[in-house]
């Protein structure tokens, strides 16, 4: 087994995880199993009482672990599967071993920080790296480490001490560092200065680790001389220093370490470079390291740069202030815009602004809001808890049903349209969730019997589970292509009462999708409508960037006049581009009368953003 630990030094949010995941990507390209491991300093056993603004999304896996949002980033980049195990948490580490001490493992000696604190952390990482996660058997070839936080901080001391010790333990040949850090450009002197990263090099010396690879963040490709002086107080060669400039999208990251050779530089310092077909099981690489084939990522990269066509959704949440509370809903919007060839709009609207309490105490903020959502293609509402800006989303789901907008709501979004129905389709004025009412004499949603009310950590309904499609006619059923099930992510405490469940298909509700009991509901649909659809479960999860999620590409398909053409498609077993695609891959644009494709924005002053792929996650 191969290692490449990832660090990260002078600020946060550098894109460590992107970097981690476009390195196995580019590994990947070249022939090799990748797996990967993210190592978060802080004390939660797991992120899944974290709030949104503290941490952004929680990412759930197929095995019910709540995870960091990086996690997220590896599976859309390599396409794998991880597990909970592939989340290391100082949490989880302290509580594995103080399990062992009150069982008496350590035979009565004192535990410490060293050994048995490194020990183990070492220990959970070669056990984790040998689990296959991309569907083969038989461990990967490489694991990509990254290490959460920046170097110097006191919290992650034992995992630095500890891949000091692994790195010597695995020895020369199998462990490469990559260390990301900053080179900024002050706008007095226009000149990059350097200084950080030699400190922040020097400080990850100090600490027993050392860089095989530096890979520099700047808003411009490095200069030689930068480059130079780098390398020289850095003590790394200048061909192993790689800049990760700003780009057009997130996918051309991979294809910049690929024209950097990043790639050559790893599988030298892993003694891959030169591998040869009688070497193979001495190494154990399941295949002969070669040039990185990474032709679909160009081609993608291509078609988001030249698309033109906008799409509009408005997402109605609570943590709009943070779109990385919802990181993975863009990315399955991101995946489905690109899928219809339209550019993609999101309008935040934040759900308090859409009530009536709001136009009295910020009449302004709620003629904005009610503007963007007016003015959007679809709406979304994704998953969250609280009664905070509730009232806000039912209005947006009543206005989406009765304005024939195409709408998806996913988890609690799910929830809403369905006492937004209950309330003024039915006219049941007191319907509601127990969540927001407990006392609700028509209690529409309820918490689920086996939920505990006393715990909160790792109670809920988690992980992977199966609905069967009940109603073979409709949409979701077509989006996934005629299937009569289909596995998904799930994440909550409440669902739909199923003793209600006649009084709603009564009303023209319908419940297309249930889990194999047939007890709990799954996916609603309203029949005449354009696209009005709920999932209890998050298919945002489980969207790639080749193969994004049918809800997504339906809500993206309606909102732009494509539902019909993309339904039959997938009736027929495959989807058709709305544009065509050149025979090399490559997507022929419609350009301006200038001959060029125009620019994009992002992050526009009115709550509007341009989804140009510019930010730090896949």
């Amino acid at each position: 087994m191969k290692y490449v630990l990832v660090t990260g030094g002078v600020v946060s949010g550098l894109g460590k995880g992107v970097t981690a995941s476009s390195i196995g990507v580019v590994l990947k390209a070249c022939g090799l199993r990748i797996t990967s491991i993210k190592i978060d300093p802080y004390l939660n056993t797991d992120a899944g009482t974290m709030s949104p603004f503290e941490h952004g999304e929680v990412f759930v896996l197929d095995d019910g672990g709540e995870v960091d949002l990086d996690l997220g980033n590896y599976e859309r980049f390599l396409d794998i599967k991880l597990t909970r195990d592939n989340n290391i948490t100082t949490g989880k580490v302290y509580q594995s071993v103080i399990d062992k001490e009150r069982k008496g493992e350590y035979l009565g000696k004192t535990v410490q920080v060293v050994p048995h604190i490194t020990n183990a952390i070492q220990e959970w990482i070669e056990r984790v790296a040998m689990i296959p996660v991309d569907g083969k058997e038989g461990p990967a070839d490489v694991c990509v480490i990254e290490l959460g936080g920046t170097i110097g901080d006191i919290e992650s001391m034992p995992f630095i001490e500890a891949l000091g010790q692994f790195s010597y333990r695995v020895g020369p040949g199998n462990f490469c560092l990559v260390h990301v850090s900053l080179v900024p450009v002050l706008n007095v002197v226009g000149e990059q200065k350097t200084k950080p990263t030699q400190h922040s090099v020097r400080g990850l010396r100090g600490l027993g680790l050392t860089p095989n690879i530096l890979a520099c963040r700047s808003t411009k490709e490095l200069e030689d001389n930068v480059k130079e002086k780098l390398s020289q107080f850095c003590h790394v060669p200048a061909v192993n220093i790689v800049t990760l400039y700003d780009v057009s999208n997130i996918w051309r990251i991979p294809l910049l370490l690929r024209d950097q050779k990043a790639h050559e530089a790893i599988l030298k310092v892993l003694n891959l470079d030169r591998v040869e077909r009688q070497l193979i099981f001495i190494y154990n690489i399941s295949s002969i390291a070669r040039e990185p084939k990474l032709d679909e990522w160009v081609a993608r990269a291509s078609i988001f740069d030249a698309l033109q066509d906008t799409v509009r959704i408005a997402m109605v949440g609570k943590y709009t202030g943070l779109s990385d509370s919802y990181l993975s809903v863009l990315k399955a919007l991101l995946h489905a815009s690109v899928d219809c060839r339209r550019k993609l709009v999101v309008d935040w609207v934040a759900s308090t602004d859409l009530e009536d309490s709001t136009a009295i105490e910020a009449p302004d903020a709620y003629k904005a809001a009610w503007d963007l959502l007016k003015g959007a293609d679809g709406i979304l509402v994704p998953g969250g808890f609280g009664d905070r800006g509730v009232q806000g989303k039912i209005l947006a789901a009543k206005y989406a049903r009765e304005k024939n907008v195409p709408y998806l709501g996913i988890c609690l979004g799910m929830q809403i349209a369905v006492v937004e129905f209950a309330r003024h389709v039915m006219n049941l004025t007191d319907a509601n969730s127990t969540e927001f009412d407990p006392d609700t004499k028509t209690p529409c949603v309820i918490f689920m019997p086996e939920g505990s009310k006393t715990h909160m950590g790792a109670t809920m309904r988690l992980g992977s589970r199966r609905t069967f499609f009940k109603v073979a006619d409709c949409k979701s059923a077509k989006l996934y292509g005629n299937v009569t099930y289909v596995d998904e992510r799930h994440r909550h405490r409440y669902e739909v009462n199923p003793d209600m469940v006649p009084e709603f298909e009564n009303a023209g509700l319908q419940f297309v999708g249930k889990d194999d009991t047939g007890r709990r509901m799954e996916i609603i649909e309203i029949p005449n409508h354009r696209y009005f659809v709920g999932a209890q479960f998050h298919p945002e999860f489980k969207s790639r960037p080749s193969k994004p999620s049918p809800l997504f590409v339906g809500l993206v398909a309606a909102a732009s006049g494509q539902l019909d053409r993309v339904l039959q498609d997938c009736c027929n077993g495959h989807v058709v581009p709305a544009k065509p695609i050149l025979s090399n891959g490559s997507y022929n644009p419609t350009v301006h009368q200038n001959g060029h494709p125009k620019k994009l924005a992002n992050g526009l002053s009115n709550g509007t953003y341009y989804a140009n792929g510019n930010g730090v996650h896949a």
